[in-house]
């Protein structure tokens, strides 16, 4: 059974012009939705001792202190867990995080997307550099060891120069994990509907990443997947779980599960959560090749690449026979690269890995 867990707390102020994510400006609805939640955990978890908890939104960090208590005490915890909880730095100040740590949140996450005001303006943030840089201090300050900043490349207006600024500025306040997502906009964000002007290209994204791998290099964090840097022995956890392609729990709206070989989804209305938090959207039972496919999608993800042995192993395959045209393909082309136990992508493969990695499917 699962040892790991996902929460979606699915509140915001208000939706950030790039967000496609499940949220909604509905705050009175907090504490009826804690309520449901607590009635849904109580339902499907069996109790299993966790590794990892993840609360993710919306923005969770507008959910109460005493609310986190609640939603920690149903779960089997213990010190050795990884405990994290995103937040945004206009809702969190010292006596909150102060107050959430003490609940046993150990790992904070805060959205920070940009140290350029003018870009956070534009994308519709709450908050400015100078605040979030504040509230990281306050979470130093509140006692947290383990802190992951986020950032955006690719927004309107940036440009090559600025976000190296922000990268470097981000490393120099020496976070333990930086996670930095391409801009991509998707169906149901603001930016879908009324796209914004000065959108860099997929070359200057490409060189806004390849920039940043140097500069997190260069500071000592260690690039351990596509979009995810830290200090070493401080992986997120609960994201490699993901992409080992374990089993976890999902809670709340939208959110997504995957146990005894079933991936299911939540409803996305939150009425319809709120009527009935224990229905599922949907359910799928991975078929043998649908999870050897995930596992080499979500392995190549990882920048030590994939385990051949473990894969052979566990799916009864020989994977450098079956794949034996794509392997000698990339291998030929660079961007793929045999490592003692396997096979990862280069970081030129990394570029291209949507195209690379459909060949594998």
């Amino acid at each position: 059974m699962p040892q790991y867990a996902y929460i979606h707390i699915p509140f915001c102020k208000r939706k950030c012009g790039y967000c496609s994510f499940t949220s909604f400006a509905k705050i009175e609805l907090i504490p009826e939705y804690i309520n449901k939640l607590q009635e849904e955990i109580k339902y499907f978890y069996k109790g299993e001792p966790l590794k990892t908890l993840y609360i993710g939104g919306g923005t969770p960090s507008l959910i109460k202190p005493d609310d986190v208590n609640r939603i920690l005490s149903s779960f089997n915890i213990n010190k050795s867990t990884e405990i994290t909880m995103e937040a945004n730095p206009e809702s969190i100040d010292l006596e909150y995080l102060t107050r959430i740590k003490e609940a046993g949140i150990n790992r904070l996450s805060i959205g920070v997307q940009s140290f350029n005001d003018d870009i956070l303006k534009k994308i519709n943030r709450l908050h400015r550099a100078e605040e979030a840089i504040s509230k990281y201090n306050a979470a130093r300050a509140a006692g947290f060891s383990n802190i992951n900043l986020d950032f955006i490349y690719g927004l309107p207006a940036q440009t090559l120069e600025d976000f190296k600024k922000t990268i470097t500025r981000a490393a120099e306040l020496e976070p333990e994990h930086i996670s930095l997502y391409g801009l991509k906009i998707e169906n149901g964000s603001k930016f879908a509907k009324k796209k914004p002007a000065n959108l860099p290209n997929e070359d200057l994204q490409a060189d806004m990443y390849l920039s940043a791998t140097d500069i997190m290099k260069k500071y000592g964090y260690e690039h351990y997947e596509f979009s995810n840097f830290s200090k070493p022995k401080k992986e997120s956890l609960h994201n490699l779980n993901y992409w080992n392609n374990e089993e976890y729990y999902g809670f709340g709206v939208a959110a997504h599960g995957y146990t005894n070989g079933i991936r299911y989804a939540n409803p996305t209305k939150l009425e319809e959560y709120l009527a009935t938090p224990t229905k599922k959207a949907s359910m799928h039972k991975l078929t043998s090749q649908e999870k050897l496919e995930e596992e080499i999608f979500l392995g190549f993800r990882k920048c030590s690449g994939i385990n051949v042995e473990i894969i052979n192993q566990k799916y009864n395959i020989d994977f450098e026979k079956k794949y034996k045209k794509q392997i000698a393909k990339y291998l030929e082309t660079g961007h793929l690269i045999k490592t003692t136990n396997g096979y990862k992508l280069s970081i030129e493969g990394i570029l291209l890995s949507n195209i690379i990695l459909c060949e594998f499917l």
